[in-house]
């Protein structure tokens, strides 16, 4: 045979009829596959987007409510006075978000002041001011909420009695048994809605600047005082002694007694974290709440331990720091403002003062500013 003679041609196979449309249908299902996927990604984009687009939304709107709240700023001073030991303890959080895994949708800001003036030791005001606001930020509502006027009350109630019930724990686990006790007073500010929340004799007041009657008035709370201008001092707290009849009624109902106006004839108020030897008596960890919003005439708040208002009236503490507020010259500090500088001063001198009037006891001022 000759070796370039044609080769026959080589035999096909015939593909069946029915592999060709299953091929067919193959690609079309794959096709569809990768349109449905492709169609997917960007429905699951575009929702990324509106999510995103939304959450700028929120936070705009924060952004523009914070920025018509009002600016508060905390001042401390605290004087051990004839005490041998300071059982008094405090914080300040101008920014309680740090401490929140995520605020209502509603609120921009949630600030925090309080005092804790301790008795039989300081183990109980340490213990509330190291845990009660962690207590606070874990149950504080969050997310969409209606009435929140109602849940940050609840709150509030449901973070004394767990403060109180995890101090009480710790102190019955100590050999000997703690038997220290400490009263709490906490304002805490829920944009421009301020809530109060005590327990025993601490005490905080707000100064509300109004205009006089037939006066001009005019200028907003972090002005001057004119003399067309009237000090109104609010009180924003309650205290509880066992000589106030409905406290003495709850303490003798549940066994226990009154003497010299003390539970007992020993503890000086009805209602405090810790002191376990007497929460069979009658003294509970229930606080009184209060509520006030800030208005633009609103100048600042005074929070306090009793040996402060041992020796002040509510009225003559308000008026000393106005006094100080509007004294002439002040000393001034880099990269400090003049108000700023006068709000320390007068906190510091507020609490001076109560010592030089003769208060033996601790003295612990916190003096919040408040400029619209």
């Amino acid at each position: 045979m000759d070796l370039f003679d044609d080769l026959p041609e080589p035999k096909q196979t015939p593909v069946p009829v029915s592999a060709q449309l299953k091929s067919t249908r193959e690609e079309e299902e794959e096709v569809k596959e990768e349109e449905k996927s492709l169609k997917r990604k960007r429905e699951d984009a575009e929702c990324h987007a509106d999510k995103k687009e939304e959450e700028e939304e929120k936070e705009e709107i924060k952004k523009v409510c914070r920025e018509g709240l009002p600016v508060l700023r905390g001042y401390v001073a605290a004087r051990r006075g004839e005490r041998e030991e300071m059982q008094d303890d405090h914080v300040m959080l101008p920014d309680m978000s740090s401490c929140m895994s995520a605020l209502p949708c509603q609120v921009s800001r949630v600030s925090y002041f309080a005092v804790f003036d301790g008795h039989g030791g300081a183990r109980a005001s340490r213990f509330a001011a190291e845990h009660l606001h962690h207590n606070l930020a874990k149950k504080f509502p969050s997310g969409e909420t209606e009435n929140l006027d109602k849940l940050v009350k609840k709150c509030l109630l449901d973070t004394f009695r767990q403060t109180d019930e995890d101090f009480l724990r710790k102190a019955s686990s100590q050999k000997p048994v703690w038997k220290d006790g400490s009263t709490a007073t906490c304002v805490l500010v829920v944009d421009d809605m301020v809530y109060v929340a005590n327990l025993g004799d601490s005490r905080a007041v707000l100064c509300r600047m109004e205009a006089a009657a037939g006066g001009g008035g005019g200028g907003g709370g972090g002005g001057g005082v004119g003399g067309q201008r009237k000090v109104v001092t609010l009180a924003l707290s309650k205290e509880h002694n066992p000589t106030i009849y409905e406290e003495r009624m709850r303490i003798q109902r549940a066994g226990g007694t009154v003497r010299d106006g003390r539970v007992l004839g020993v503890l000086e108020v009805s209602r405090s974290i810790g002191d376990g030897q007497y929460k069979r008596c009658g003294v509970i960890s229930t606080p009184d709440l209060r509520r006030c919003q800030l208005t633009a005439n609103d100048r600042f708040i005074i929070l306090a331990c009793d040996g402060l208002f041992k020796v002040f009236s509510a009225d003559e503490a308000v008026k000393f720091v106005l006094n100080v507020l509007q004294e002439g010259s002040v000393e001034k500090r880099s990269g400090v403002t003049e108000e700023e500088v006068r709000f320390e001063a007068a906190c510091q001198q507020l609490a001076s003062e109560a010592v030089r009037r003769g208060c033996a006891d601790n003295v612990t001022v916190i003096l919040v500013s408040i400029g619209f």
